[in-house]
This record gives C-alpha cells, structure tokens and sequence, in this order.
C-alpha cells in the first residue's frame, strides 16, 4: 500500500494485510483525517460501504470499504469506539454515501455519528427498542414462538426422535417463563 504509514497518519496509522486487503486501523480521533487522505490523497474517491461490529467485551468496531477506481486498489478501514459511549464524528462530509450507512450503524449497533445532518432510525419500526445487531440483543421472537417446520431429525414425526428442545443463543435461560 503506498501512502502509509508516510503522510499525516505516520506513526497513528497501523497498516496490515488480511486476505490480500490491505486494512488501516486508527484512533476514532483520527477517522476524519483518515477517510480524507484516502480520497483527496490516495485517490480512494468511491465509498463502499460502513458498517459496526460488536466486538465485546469493551468495544464496537466501524468498518469502512473504499475503492480506488483508477488502481482498482481497496482498503478497509476501521476505527473502535468504546462500547460504554459509542461515538464517532460523522463521515457525511468526506463521502456523501456515508449517510445511509451511519444511519442504519446507528440503528442496529447504537453508535453515535455526531454532527451527523439526519441521524433518525431507518430500517426498525417506530417505537422499536434496543439494537438487535448487538450480541447481547435477545432475539425474542425465535423464544416466543417456535418455528413451524421441522429443524432437526425426527421433528417431522418421522425417523429419530427428537433432541431435548434449547434455547436460542443469547436467550437467557428464565427468558419468557411466566415465573421470570
């Protein structure tokens, strides 16, 4: 990868290779100086896409993929945010295609673009609770109620019986019990 660790990011910027991608990983304090010199600089103009993973236990990662159209060179591009105050400034202002993807971060990871113009849920219903891309998000409706088909040898009625039924992962194990 040419560009780094030379330029404004010498000695903030950590370069690796995964997969034959080159990845950047810097302080959230450096992500807008970041996401600048890979367009202005290193010619990364096309913005893929951005999403969070939930990286327990302390933090969340946003991940970033930029394509260089002329080199057809791709970098992916991460900064981690602490899990406790998950925020991060807005990228709508390097790349105008951020927009969607910080709002749907926001949404099913909870973490905060500041300076973001319209950072409002886009994809859950009104009134929806929680961020169900977090791993401690319980996934109510596999308890709720049960899956119409068979799943396992046996649940059709037909061939080996059945193994003793669990609950999903995640779900803890009082979840839903009328005791609970």
């Amino acid at each position: 990868m040419t560009g780094f660790p030379a330029g404004p990011l010498a000695g903030r910027a950590a370069v690796t290779d995964s997969f034959g991608d080159t990845v950047v990983d810097v302080a959230p304090g450096d992500w807008i100086e970041l996401l600048t010199y890979v367009r202005d600089e290193l010619g990364h103009a096309f913005f893929d896409w951005l999403t969070g993973v939930d990286d327990p236990p302390g933090a969340f990662q946003v991940v970033a993929h930029v394509y260089n159209p002329d080199t057809r060179e791709r970098l992916l591009l991460r900064t981690a945010v602490p899990r406790d105050d998950p925020r991060l400034p807005t990228a709508v202002g390097v790349y105008r295609g951020a927009d969607w993807h910080e709002r749907e971060t926001y949404e099913m990871f909870g973490v905060i673009f500041e300076g973001h113009p319209h950072l409002v849920p886009l994809l859950l219903p009104d009134g929806f609770e929680g961020h169900p891309l977090r791993k401690d998000f319980v996934l109510a409706a596999r308890v709720a109620k049960q899956w119409p088909g068979a799943k396992e040898p046996g649940e059709s009625g037909h061939g080996a019986p059945s193994r003793r039924r669990t609950l999903p992962p995640g779900v803890p194990a009082d979840w839903g019990s009328p005791d609970a």
